[in-house]
């Protein structure tokens, strides 16, 4: 990278720029070993880039609580279509992250969709392993499904860990042959727990957010010893995908886990799905979260597949 480079403003989303330096601190977590002093710094970090990055105008924002689990409702102020609405369930390893951190793209998904989007805290590992945090998530389901929506009008959302807890919920969903959601949009799902996939290591010093050592510690975090992380409980990717409805798999080109998005795509597709993938070439993990020009565009292209999904026809 040029010295011209490295000068440009923090909105052209260049790596070195103070949002990511944050990020970069955020996840200092990567590789050391997950004690309770480290972990809760962690923690407030995360919810310090929430505060720092998510969207403050054109939105409502009502707090309540589903049983124990608490949870925001994020309303647009413009072009609201009341019918449709998004459960969205945040990153974060499964050991991090709360509905600061949340706001971020909750608020996103609401404006860049029209859709009323609901965000939720779930319980969190190490305190809290499997299947702490998908039970969480399929009361949010139940709750939106049988109170307030039709589940064909429900889309649901996640990045990273909060990508690999909706399609653990849909697996459910359909093994039980319940109804399904409406659609998923996926921001780099966590996939695949194993580790394995080449792009950890061809992308190991591209990727300015994750690293295979914090994949695996956050991975054992959750598994605590439920099974091993090529089981299709915590490694959806593995699973049958079959009956899946449409999906936008979202990812960089520069993070470690894009081959679990490619991967992912191609399942969808091979157990007779539907699924388009979007990769940002200049882009890493869930960069969509940040306020700068690539993540915009980024949405604007969600924007325009729901719009084409919902009603046959992009925005405006």
């Amino acid at each position: 990278m040029t010295k011209k480079e490295d000068k440009k403003p923090d909105r052209t989303g260049n790596m070195n720029d103070r949002l990511m330096k944050a990020l970069r601190t955020v996840n200092f977590l990567s590789g050391r070993s997950m004690n309770e002093a480290s972990l809760k710094k962690h923690r407030r970090a995360v919810e310090w880039v929430g505060r720092l990055a998510s969207p403050k105008g054109d939105i409502r924002i009502r707090s309540f609580n589903v049983g124990d689990i608490p949870c925001e409702e994020i309303t647009p102020e413009y072009a609201y279509n009341p019918n449709y609405a998004i459960l969205y369930a945040h990153g974060g390893g499964y050991v991090s992250g709360g509905l600061e951190y949340a706001r971020i793209l909750g608020a996103k998904l609401a404006l860049a969709t029209g859709f009323r989007t609901y965000t939720f805290a779930y319980r969190l590992a190490p305190e809290n392993p499997y299947p702490a945090a998908l039970t969480d998530g399929m009361t949010m389901w139940n709750y939106l499904t049988e109170n307030l929506y039709l589940p064909d009008h429900v889309l649901l959302a996640g990045d990273s860990a909060g990508g690999n807890m909706v399609l653990c919920m849909t697996r459910e969903l359909n093994g039980k042959k319940l109804p399904i959601p409406r659609m998923l949009l996926l921001f780099s799902p966590w996939t695949d727990m194993t580790g394995t996939s080449d792009t950890y290591d061809s992308n190991k010093d591209r990727d300015p957010i994750l690293t295979r050592e914090y994949i695996l510690d956050t991975s054992k975090a959750y598994i605590a010893g439920a099974g091993t992380p090529d089981d299709s409980r915590f490694s959806p990717l593995f699973g049958d995908l079959s009956g899946f409805p449409p999906a936008l798999i979202m990812a960089g080109k520069n993070e470690i886990l894009l081959d679990d998005s490619i991967r992912l795509r191609d399942r969808i597709i091979k157990c007779g799905g539907n699924a388009r993938l979007d990769i940002e070439a200049k882009g890493w993990h869930v960069y969509q979260q940040m306020p700068i020009r690539m993540a915009e565009r980024a949405m604007k292209r969600l924007s325009e597949y729901v719009s084409t999904e919902i009603y046959g026809k992009e925005p405006g």
